[in-house]
């Protein structure tokens, strides 16, 4: 229901509007109008068809359905011109010029056979000039195969790798000594108070995965390649470029400990004498030439 005074629509069926409660008694009574549908007068049913193919009457016929009555299978739509080829349609790729051919000599159409006969001698087959140059150049001798050639290190630079890889591991040593009592809320005086034992064994593993893993991988550690030396087999026959095995590498970071008890006399070999090895290289099989 529609308030005739505020227009308000509402779905209730009082006497008053809910919004300006304006009486409806009081409203007046307008007609309904009835939007129907259909003409009364016109018959119930199907719209009729629209003729596409006839005239309509006061219309005229249709453009787009007109036959041509000398031809009865002429199409219902003639199109006024051709049609333009779809953009799709794109011109092809131009054929490649055709390249130039070297010339060749053309073969013999009859080959020749070489028959060893007592009538007839044989016919020498042609050799081309690079097979008649080989011919020619007389053939290599084989020559010895060439010993691998390296020097052994000289005391000088042995010292300077072996301070230097101290001084390396010295610091990384102190620096993990710090650290750990600063985490422990140490100082350096409190360091007795430690557990030594596993201390000392992880430094021992730090330091001789240092040398076995540098010398296994390259021959040298970072204190060598600063000196210029590098780790080889003992094998005389062994080049210079030659590198030692894991195992012997391992046995050499191990031997230090055994140059190294008897205040250090195990590294004078490496100073004097001839092949300048050390006790820990002739441990892990092992010289120190240079790189």
């Amino acid at each position: 229901m529609k308030c005739p005074k505020c227009q308000y629509i509402s779905f209730d069926s009082g006497d008053r509007c809910r919004n300006c409660g304006y009486d409806f008694s009081l409203a007046l009574d307008l007609p309904t109008t009835d939007l129907s549908m259909h003409d009364p007068a016109e018959p119930i049913g199907p719209f009729a068809d629209i003729p596409l193919r006839e005239r309509v009457p006061d219309t005229g016929s249709l453009p787009l359905f007109r036959r041509d009555t000398s031809d009865p299978d002429a199409p219902l739509i003639a199109p006024s011109m051709t049609p333009r080829a779809p953009l799709s349609v794109r011109r092809g790729a131009p054929a490649p010029a055709p390249r130039p051919r070297s010339r060749r000599s053309e073969p013999d159409p009859e080959p020749r056979l070489a028959l060893d006969t007592a009538e007839f001698g044989s016919v020498p087959e042609p050799q081309s000039t690079s097979a008649v140059a080989l011919n020619e150049i007389p053939p290599a001798q084989p020559t010895a195969e060439a010993a691998p050639r390296w020097m052994v290190a000289s005391p000088g630079a042995r010292i300077a790798g072996g301070v230097i890889d101290a001084v390396l591991l010295a610091a990384i040593d102190l620096m993990i000594v710090y650290f750990t009592l600063r985490i422990c809320d140490m100082t350096f005086l409190q360091l007795p108070l430690v557990p030594m034992a596993p201390l000392v064994a992880f430094f021992a593993l730090l330091n001789g995965g240092y040398f076995a893993t540098f010398i296994a991988a390259g021959g040298q550690t970072i204190g060598k390649m600063a000196a210029g030396t590098r780790v080889i087999p003992a094998d005389p026959a062994a080049a210079a470029w030659e590198r030692v095995s894991f195992g012997q590498a391992a046995i050499r970071a191990a031997g230090y400990l055994v140059s190294l008890l008897p205040a250090g006399l195990g590294f004078a070999p490496a100073l004097f004498g001839r092949e300048r090895r050390a006790v820990h290289d002739r441990l892990a099989d092992t010289r120190v030439v240079r790189a």
